[in-house]
Order: C-alpha cells, then sequence, then structure tokens
C-alpha cells in the first residue's frame, strides 16, 4: 500500500524514483480505505532532508500511511523556504482537536541548552501531554527522545566530555515480554548512527521502573528505551540517516575549523577519504516497521476518535 502525502511535496520524486509506491491526496480520497494517521514533528534544520529520510521509512510497509507535517508555532526556521512551510506544514493549533495512530518527534541540533531555554520549550511540553490522550504510539529520535524521558518521566540529560559520533554497534538486551516486539528480527549486533553531545545514562533511566531500556550500545550509551507498552518509544541514535549525513556534518564542521574527530566506523578504514560503509540500513527499516506494525496498526482502534 502507498504512503499519502500533500501534493507536490519535492520528497514524493525522491521517493518515487527509489521505488517506494507514493499517492496524493485526490488519489487516497477514492480509495475506501483507513489509512494510519502518522503526524511528524519535525524540528530538524534541514526539514526537506529529514522529510525524506523518514517517509522513506514509514512508507516501506504494507500499510496505507497518510502523513501530517508539524513545526512549531514559535519558531521560525532558518535552513527551509518559506514557501515550502507554508505549503506543506501545520502548527499543533491546527491539528489539537484530531487523533493520531503514531506521531514521530524528531531530533534537533539544541541539545546543549537546557529544555526550558528552548523558545518552543511550552508548546512541545503541550504536544507531549496531547500525545497522552490523541496519540495511540509516539516514537521520539534523538533529542526529541531526551526531550520526551525529561518531561514524561523526569529523567535528565547530560552533556558529554566528546561527541559521540559514527555507526556503532548495538546489541539487545535479555528483556523477555511484550515490548520485545519492537526488537523482532533484530540481529545479535547491529549498528546504528549517532551524532549527539549530550546523554541519557542507564543509571538514570533504570531508576525508574516505567521506563524498559531495549537496547544499548558499550561505546554509544543507551540506544532505545520503552514506556506505556509502547505509548512512548524513545531512540537515541539515527537509524533514519542517509549514507552521507555523516559525512555531510563532519565536513562541515571541518571547514568552520572545528576540532571533530573522525566519525567512528563509518569510513572504510576509518579514512574520511574514502567512501562510508552503509551498515544500518537494514535495522533501520525493520525499526520501523516493526513499530508502526506492533505499536500502531495492531494497537490503535479503528475509529480513531476512541483513542484515549
Amino acid at each position: 500500500m502507498p504512503i499519502k502525502l500533500p501534493a507536490h511535496l519535492p520528497a514524493q520524486e525522491v521517493l518515487a524514483k527509489e521505488g517506494i509506491f507514493v499517492m496524493d491526496e485526490d488519489r487516497a480520497f477514492h480509495q475506501d480505505i483507513r489509512p494510519l494517521k502518522i503526524a511528524v514533528l519535525n524540528l530538524m534544520p534541514l526539514k526537506e532532508v529529514t522529510e525524506v529520510q523518514l517517509l522513506r521509512l514509514i512508507g516501506n510497509t504494507p500499510l496505507q500511511i497518510e502523513v501530517t507535517l508539524l513545526h512549531p508555532k514559535n519558531h521560525d526556521t532558518k535552513n527551509t523556504p518559506a514557501e515550502h512551510m507554508a505549503s506543506f506544514y501545520h502548527n499543533f493549533d491546527e491539528i489539537r482537536g484530531q487523533k493520531f495512530d503514531g506521531m514521530i518527534i524528531t531530533g534537533a541540533p539544541i541539545e546543549l541548552f537546557d529544555f526550558e531555554e528552548i523558545t518552543y520549550w511550552d508548546e512541545l511540553v503541550e504536544i507531549m501531554e496531547w500525545t497522552k490522550s490523541n496519540v495511540t504510539s509516539t516514537m521520539h529520535i534523538c533529542w526529541g527522545a531526551q526531550a520526551g524521558l525529561y518531561y514524561h518521566y523526569g529523567i535528565p540529560k547530560h552533556t558529554l566530555d566528546k561527541k559521540v559520533f559514527g555507526v556503532f554497534p548495538h546489541y539487545t538486551n535479555d528483556y523477555m515480554g511484550e515490548n520485545d516486539k519492537l526488537l523482532k528480527g533484530f540481529d545479535d549486533e547491529f549498528f546504528v548512527p549517532h551524532s549527539r553531545r549530550t546523554e541519557v545514562r542507564r543509571e538514570d533511566i533504570a531508576k525508574n521502573p516505567k521506563v524498559v531500556i531495549l537496547s544499548e550500545s558499550d561505546e554509544s550509551g543507551v540506544y532505545i528505551a520503552i514506556a506505556k507498552h509502547g505509548r512512548h518509544i524513545f531512540v537515541m541514535g539515527h537509524s533514519e540517516y542517509d549514507p552521507l549525513t555523516l559525512k555531510t556534518e563532519y565536513d562541515r564542521d571541518i571547514k568552520k575549523g572545528i576540532d571533530i574527530d573522525v566519525p567512528k566506523h563509518y569510513f572504510k578504514d576509518d579514512d574520511p577519504e574514502k567512501e562510508p560503509v552503509v551498515r544500518w540500513r537494514s535495522h533501520s527499516n525493520l525499526l520501523f516497521n516493526n513499530w508502526i506494525n506492533y505499536y500502531v496498526y495492531q494497537e490503535t482502534p479503528y475509529d480513531i476518535e476512541s483513542i484515549k
């Protein structure tokens, strides 16, 4: 089944070339199917890039997905054309009366600020509170995961001495129960990109019995935590990243004269003059497929208005 996107969204062309079945709103209207409604609160600066990365993953399922793109009304984006924002994005006031099967809250390059210093923190708090009764399952990514753990469970983030930067090996914890549905099909070791200067520590999460750590890394720390039977999922890495995303970040910082290490386990032979080795694509698809299947599709009511 296809992913339903706003007409003329530039990501449509990119995804269609990759063989992902997309349709616009006009065609979807004539199909007698109740699509899954997924909201994406896109806090990343390069919004069009993030759109493609996430839509590629949530569109790679046998289910029809209807996507609504959101942005904070109290924050003006500087890296995405105003015309694009006006054409394809909504603010929270425009959708607060709706119910959604799933929601994604992305990362944001603001991790060194205290949460309360963020210009749109109050609005984000309002949205996260709203998800408790209006969204079946919310996936928080990177800074969004740190913000979610802080707001919902009072778990703090900590500034690191050195940026976690690269593609790191991970493992799943020996946790058996309904929450392991998110891990179905995972290999004993799998790889995930990370790019962050803060972390949420295992010992802080372990103090809260409502949150379970599903996956972590000896090098990069906690990766996936879950709460409320999948109503809240916290993903610390960037499994959605494109093959060249870390290279772009590295080249950008080098050009600015920033002292930054070569991303670990990323370039062939750890040589930035060589091509990156993509080792996270299959895991990334599996993670999003499992989320949509087990925590959205199989949990959400057919009558979306009965979500509570």
